[in-house]
Formats: C-alpha cells, structure tokens, sequence
C-alpha cells in the first residue's frame, strides 16, 4: 500500500511538473482588432418622380346587354335555330325559335271575313242614311205646301207630329220647338245615323280583332333582337311553350363592360370622376391569355353614386366596344389589331389602368419594400431611416407613395432585417446609396 502511494504522488507530481514546463513554453497570443459586424441589406435607388399615377384595379369582364329570351303565344315549338346553343354567335335578326302557327292563320282568316262583312254593313247603313234623308226631306217639301192644314192633321199621323214643316227652307227639321226628347231620339233614328254609326263601331272593332290576330301571327317567330352570344337557352322542337316562358338569354357583343371597386382615395385620383359624361376618360384593359397579355382600349361608362355597402369602395364600369375583336399586344405600339387576338370573354379576370392625377412628388416602389403600417427603410449615408409614407396606389406589384423627406433621395431596402432600429448602420450589397 505505501509504495502504491508513493507511486501515485510520483505521477502526480510529474504531471504537474511537464504541465508547468508546456504552459511556460506557449507562444505569446496576437492581438487583433475587434470588428464589429454590420448588417448587409440589399436596396434600391429611391428617387423622386412627377407626372400621372394610373389607377390600376381588377374586374371580371360582364355583359352590358343581356335579354332573355321568351314567347308572347302559347304554343308548340316547331322549330329551334340550329345556333341557338349556348355559346354560339347568332346574328342581329335571325328566327331563333317557331311556334306551330295554323290555328293563327286560322284566327286572322276569320277576323279578315269579319272585317269584309262588317265592310258591308256600313255601306249598307250609308246608303240607307241616304235614303232615308231623301224620304224625309221630300215628306217636308209636301207638307211645306200645306201648312195651313197642320193644325189638322191628325194625332194618329206619327210622322206628321214628328216632322213638322219649315216654311223657310224646306229642309229636315232636326229638333221640333217645344218637342219631347222622346221625338228628338225617335228623329235621329228616323234618318238612320244611329244605325250607321253602330256599323262603324262595329267594323273598327272587326279591324281591331284582326290587327290582334296578326300580331299573334307574327309573334309566333322569335328572333334575335341584336348580334350576340347566346348565354344559355332551353328549348327543344315539340315543347310545349307560354306566353312569359324564358326559353334562354342571349348577350349583345357590340360591347362588354368590366365593374372596379375603387377606394374612395384611387376615385379621388382620378379626375372628374364623379361628374364625368359617358366616355369621356379613357382607360385600358389588360387580359392573359395563352401566356401574353392583351390590351383592349375601353372608357369609363358610368360610375355608380352609392358606396357599397360591404366595402365602402366606388363602383366604376367601364365600357369595353368590340369586344371579339380589337385587341392588341400589350407591348405592341404600332397600334394595329391583330387578325389572331383572341376575344375578350364574358368572365374573364382582367386588369384595368385609369390615367389619374398628375403630382409633382412620388415614388414608385415595389410592393414587397413596404413595410407593415405603410413604412419604408431608406439609407442614407450609411445608416437606416424608418420613414412613415402616404400610399397613394397599391397593386401586386407595385406601389405609389409619397413622404416628407423624398427629395433627399437614398437608397430603399428591399431585404429584411432581423431588428431594424432608426439610425442603424447598415451596408448596401452593391455599395449604392452610402
């Protein structure tokens, strides 16, 4: 047990003894400079800039005429245009639909047979009128001659009581003075204009029925009030059809028209918004299709005076002409059509750009640089400014904004910082803006 010991203090102390000799051996550290980090963002340029900002917003393309298309008779379809299928064009005019029309035909036969006859009867009450006149007037020539013996005549003698001669003029008395009214009708109908008057009302009524009879008879063919895409329909030969039916719809193609919701602050961009006349502010229409974007050129129709009610926001439509044909390469500035554009469909999602206001001092900057409660990062001479901005316009991409210091210009950080703090030191990757 002692010489284990022994040994182990041996040990001990060796370990202890080539310990010192290696610590007093060691080299000298070299001091270095401490460098302290700061943090790489990646910006750029902020300028000032002037003009007008375009009022960009999005829609969906919608008609701007739209009818539903029915039937004024009862009936059987006996015949449906082949085109007037959902999503087929159909031009201004052409008979969509046909009802079986023999019992109309039947109808305006009969009322033209009533209109003869009634033809008829009104020259027959006119020559009777006539005649009448004669008899009358020749019975007042006689009695005129004899005058003198009216007194008496005799009361059984109705005629005589009903007529009394006119010693002047020897005409048809009308009216006898002092004569009961029940003489003055039995007159008027001695000379048979009643009667004719009755076959007059008779014969417009005969007129009437056939006028209604041919409307019906026309009313049986349905046609296209105007050139356009039929939306949706639902008729078959053989279907049995009423008046007030809808039968289908059918949307004008002569022009579309796209509804924005503007903020009350994009509407104020725009001048004479409010009070603006039909097209009278110019816009334009952006639409994707096949990987290129289209440009139709469009006006802004009208503009609705109440807020909606979810939003709060303007509604603005605009009125796009030739919607099948027109359009043209965004980036194309020759301005000609192209034969291979496509349409713009009922549906589609689109952008559209209103020329606003012009100001003196902006900024356009991407979306993605403005920062949770509309602030932006600029540096300036090395060190990070937190600056509070005024959006003027949004979209997607970009951003208009406006704030006191933008005349001294810098550069805007378009990275992300871990703990931004005003005043910071910070690098630029490409060294501008220092």
């Amino acid at each position: 047990m002692r010489n284990q010991l022994r040994w182990s203090i041996a040990i001990l102390l060796g370990a202890l003894a080539l310990a010192a000799f290696m610590v007093a051996l060691r080299p000298e550290p070299v001091a270095e400079e401490r460098i302290e980090q700061v943090p790489l963002v990646v910006a750029i340029a902020f300028e000032k800039a002037s003009g007008a900002i375009p009022v960009v917003a999005s829609g969906t393309v919608q008609p701007r005429e739209e009818v539903v298309i029915g039937v004024q008779v009862s009936g059987r379809l006996s015949y449906v245009n082949p085109a007037f299928r959902e999503g087929s064009v159909v031009p201004a005019g052409a008979t969509l639909l046909r009802i079986e029309d023999a019992d109309y035909q039947n109808q305006v036969r009969i009322a033209e047979a009533d209109v003869a006859a009634q033809t008829v009867a009104v020259l027959q009450a006119e020559e009777e009128v006539e005649i009448a006149r004669d008899e009358l007037r020749r019975f007042a020539q006689r009695e005129g001659r004899v005058g003198t013996l009216t007194p008496l005549i005799d009361n059984s003698d109705y005629a005589a009581r009903l007529l009394p001669p006119e010693q002047s003029t020897g005409e048809v008395p009308t009216a006898v003075p002092g004569a009961s009214s029940r003489n003055t009708d039995s007159a008027g109908l001695a000379t048979r204009e009643p009667q004719l008057r009755s076959a007059k009302a008779a014969l417009d009524r005969a007129e009437a029925n056939l006028a209604v009879a041919q409307l019906s008879l026309e009313r049986t063919r349905v046609s296209a009030p105007f050139h356009g895409v039929v939306r949706e329909e639902s008729a078959a030969v053989g279907t049995l059809v009423q008046p007030g039916q809808a039968l289908g719809s059918i949307v004008s193609t002569a022009s579309y028209e796209v509804r924005l919701s503007l903020t009350q602050d994009e509407a104020a961009l725009i001048a004479g918004l409010l009070e603006a006349k039909e097209d009278t502010i110019a816009a334009d229409v952006f639409y994707e299709f096949g990987g290129l974007t289209y440009r139709w050129p469009v006006f802004v129709d009208r503009v609705d005076g109440i807020l909606d009610t979810g939003t709060r926001n303007v509604e603005v439509f605009l009125r796009v002409p030739s919607p099948l044909s027109g359009g043209k390469l965004a980036n194309d500035d020759t301005g000609n059509t192209l034969s291979n554009s496509p349409p713009l469909l009922l549906g589609a999602f689109v952008t559209a750009e209103i020329a606003g206001t012009s100001l003196d001092s902006y900024a356009t900057i991407p979306a993605n640089a403005l920062r949770p409660g509309n602030e932006i990062w600029v540096v300036r001479e090395g060190k990070l400014e937190i600056l509070p901005v005024r959006v003027i316009q949004r979209s997607d991409d970009i951003a208009y904004i406006t704030t006191a210091s933008l005349d001294q210009g810098g550069s805007l950080v378009i990275s992300s910082l871990a703990a931004p703090t005003d005043g910071m030191p910070v690098r630029v990757s490409d060294g501008a803006g220092q």
